[in-house]
Parts: structure tokens; sequence; C-alpha cells
């Protein structure tokens, strides 16, 4: 395991210099300045504006300003928010986002894993195809569709729950997003689940352990289930991204003082 995150990691380190590359010069070659919405400056305002932000430097140096800072954490200033640097927006909203996204990724877990299980338990039954049309259903919804249905069916008209505000995290204002964030992984979860269950159901060293008279449900926990998890957490990473994305767009929703209201 150690050997696998060491290779991950040492792939993830290129792949983040060729974006934070490809942003920088892709930002450089657009076309204006970052100045020109602002009123008609005179030229001296505009060259000390230029050298305050290093942006009168060659393109190779404003590069390397650029990434020596990014290591360090200084993202530089905010150009909305005047009072604030990007790393200063980012510490207050990612609380917000991480107890979000933790949350949600709990839940897909937890519901979807077990969901999986318990059709590939009960393959080909009412449970099996009722839990894959919900899942299908909630792989083709986007959570941006979905987060607006939930608040106006559960807010609106039953009124069983506040549709915006953070109000510190109560479980009151988390349900709703928490479900619109989590139910794309959960439908993913559980086809994972049920499918690398029912593969390994079929194997081999599962019928040698029911040929020794063990009970079913230690066959399942004891044997079928690691095996099984084994796609499950090759997806964890994908997971997790598509909830970091998903939240951007939930935050906004739902009014949530996270880290999406600065990237939106």
């Amino acid at each position: 395991m150690l050997a696998y995150t060491l290779r991950r990691l040492a792939v993830a380190i290129p792949t983040l210099l060729a974006i934070a590359t490809a942003s920088f010069f892709l930002m450089r070659a657009a076309p204006g300045g970052p100045f020109d919405t602002e009123a008609d400056l005179d030229p001296e305002v505009l060259e000390n504006l230029y050298r305050a932000y290093g942006l009168d430097q060659p393109l190779l140096e404003q590069y390397r300003i650029y990434l020596a800072n990014v290591l360090q954490g200084d993202f530089g200033p905010s150009l909305v928010y005047e009072d604030f640097n990007v790393t200063e927006l980012i510490a207050i909203g990612l609380p917000v986002s991480a107890k979000l996204g933790f949350t949600a990724m709990l839940v897909a877990l937890l519901l979807g894993g077990t969901c999986g299980i318990v059709a590939a338990l009960r393959h080909n039954r009412l449970f099996d195809h009722a839990t894959m049309t919900m899942a299908m259903t909630g792989i083709a919804i986007p959570s941006f569709v979905t987060a607006p249905i939930l608040a106006l069916f559960f807010g609106l008209y039953l009124k069983l729950l506040p549709v915006a505000g953070w109000n510190g995290g109560a479980a009151a204002n988390m349900v709703l997003p928490v479900i619109a964030l989590a139910l794309p992984q959960l439908a993913i979860i559980a086809r994972l689940m049920r499918g690398g269950m029912l593969e390994v159901l079929r194997a081999n060293f599962v019928r040698t352990a029911r040929a020794k008279g063990l009970p079913e449900r230690q066959v399942v926990i004891n044997h079928v289930l690691q095996s099984a998890a084994v796609p499950l957490v090759g997806y964890l990473g994908p997971a997790l991204a598509g909830i970091m994305t998903g939240s951007l767009v939930i935050e906004l929703i739902f009014d949530l003082p996270g880290v999406g209201r600065y990237f939106i």
C-alpha cells in the first residue's frame, strides 16, 4: 500500500506542475489586462500597479515568482474581495466545505456500500432491481438539478428543512446539501459494490468456503467483502474529487459560506 501511495504521489506532482504551468500561461495569453475594467488610469498609476504586482517583470521571471509563491501557500491578493488575500478566503471557507464534503462522502460510502451489498446478495430480486434503477437515476441527474428539487419539496412545500444558510453547521441546515452532494456518488458506489460482490460471489474460493460448511454470513463477511471492496477503494479518489467540485455549486444554491462562494 505504501509503494502504491508513493507511485501515485510521484504521478501527482508532475500533473499538478503541468496544471499550474498551463493555468499561468493561458491567463497570460488571454486578451486584455488585469486592470482593464478599472476607470481610465494615468500611465504613471498603471505603471505603479504593474510594478506592485510584478507584472513588469519578464514572463519567465513572473512564472518563477508564481511557482515560488504557490509552493509557499501564497496565492496573492483577491481582486474581488479587496481586504483579503486568496489564502485568507480559502481559510475562511474551507472548514465549511470540508465538513460538508466529509459528511457527504461518509453518507455515500455507508448507504451506497450497504445498498450494493444487499442488492448483490438479493440478485435479480425486487430490491436489486429497485437499487439499480435508483442508482442509474442518481448517476444521470446532476447534483445542481437535484438540489433545487430537494429545496422546493422539503423546504418550501413540506417546510421540514431550511433551504439556505449554515447556522453554525446545524444538522438541519446540512441535511439537504449533504443529500444533494452525496446522491451521485452514492449511486456510483452502490453499482461498484454490487458488481464487485457479484464477481466475488462466483469465485472458486467462495464456493470452497461454502463447501466446507461455513455459514453464509461468515462467508460474506470474512471472504467476500474484502475482495469486493477493491474496486471501491480505487474509486475513492475520483469520488472525493467529484464531491469537491460538486460542493462549489451546492454551496451557492444553499447559500453556504464555503469555498464555493469565492470560485463562482
